[in-house]
């Protein structure tokens, strides 16, 4: 893999104190159901869990099945908590606040060396994006050898952008810039080269003049999940099963409304205006929850081990457990 200078790195919250995580991070790890679904799943237990998210299409079946009643329905008591960075969502993660999150396979790597006991239960609707300032001139991906480019270290960001950088054989330097917004204004006032952006701020800047040149979609990239804690998965799988029943009916639901019958919903989450336009945009409708498959994982735990952040290349077994998928 190709080296670069990392500048002003900040490092990942996640990496802290091992000892410093929730009551979920002293339990053993047991192993689980990685495969079938699971015959013999309790009811939901009715207590209120607490799921921390970022303001990004992910995100989006999860506000949908709260906001409209698909969790009550399916008997699962689902609190939100949003997250304006990885990092900050890390912390909460470590503190015991969050029951699940949604994240990504290194972060779940990472959990795992420190303590922090989760695995991996759905993929996540994503799709990433790699975009050049609106004055660079660089409208091709070759264009970003040598650059600047801004985007959050070590987690699925910078995996991505080094896929594409390995692929088109350059090298680039990393910038960290951590608000979404401090980015943005960045790369429109061409202080740096290049970002690395989920959807839907991405076509948000593209609207706005800046220069799209890779999708992870479009690349075959996938790294994002649901991140549910191990007593969850032990102690309540009624309620990790309900909630992936209610998060397909919020898929269901917009696969068939027009999306201004949800977007108001979406801007109490932090999300953009411009939200509507993403999401109208989208020719082949919304998956629902669906595994992340083993090639894809071993690539991501390997990245991650090369970059020093775990220590041993964890296997499938141990960090995921799809078994609540229908």
């Amino acid at each position: 893999m190709k080296k670069k200078c990392i500048t002003s790195l900040l490092l990942i919250c996640l990496l802290l104190l091992s000892s410093c995580g929730g009551a979920d991070n002293q339990n053993p790890d047991g192993n689980v159901n990685n495969g079938l679904p699971q015959d013999n799943i309790t009811e939901p237990s009715g207590e209120e869990f607490t799921i921390g998210i970022l303001p990004a299409e992910s995100a989006i079946p999860i506000i949908l099945a709260e906001e409209k009643g698909f969790f009550q329905e399916e008997g699962v008591e689902v609190s939100i908590q949003t997250f304006s960075s990885p990092n900050d969502r890390n912390v909460a993660v470590q503190a015991g606040e969050l029951d699940a999150a949604i994240g990504d396979v290194m972060t779940e790597a990472a959990f795992m060396e420190h303590g922090i006991n989760m695995k991996i239960t759905s993929d996540i609707s994503e799709d990433f994006k790699i975009l050049s300032s609106p004055k660079s001139g660089i409208t091709e991906m070759e264009g970003l050898s040598g650059k600047k480019i801004s985007l959050v270290p070590n987690f699925i960001l910078e995996y991505i952008m080094d896929q594409f950088a390995d692929q088109y054989d350059f090298t680039y330097e990393i910038v960290e810039i951590p608000s979404f917004s401090g980015r943005a204004e960045a790369l429109m006032s061409n202080q740096i080269d290049g970002v690395v952006f989920t959807e839907p701020q991405a076509g948000m800047l593209v609207k706005q003049g800046a220069h799209l040149l890779g999708s992870s979609k479009e690349a075959g990239i996938k790294g994002g999940a649901v991140l549910f804690s191990n007593t969850m998965i032990q102690e309540k799988p009624g309620d990790v099963k309900a909630f992936y029943q209610a998060y397909n009916k919020a898929i269901d639901y917009m696969n068939s409304a027009d999306v201004s019958e949800y977007s108001k919903i979406l801007a109490d989450y932090q999300f953009p205006e411009q939200i509507s336009q993403y999401l109208s945009s989208i020719p082949e409708g919304f998956q629902q929850a669906g595994i992340i498959h083993k090639d894809q994982f071993d690539k991501i735990i390997l990245w991650t081990k090369e970059k020093g952040l775990i220590s041993k290349a964890y296997t499938y077994e141990e960090l995921t457990d799809f078994s609540f998928l229908q």
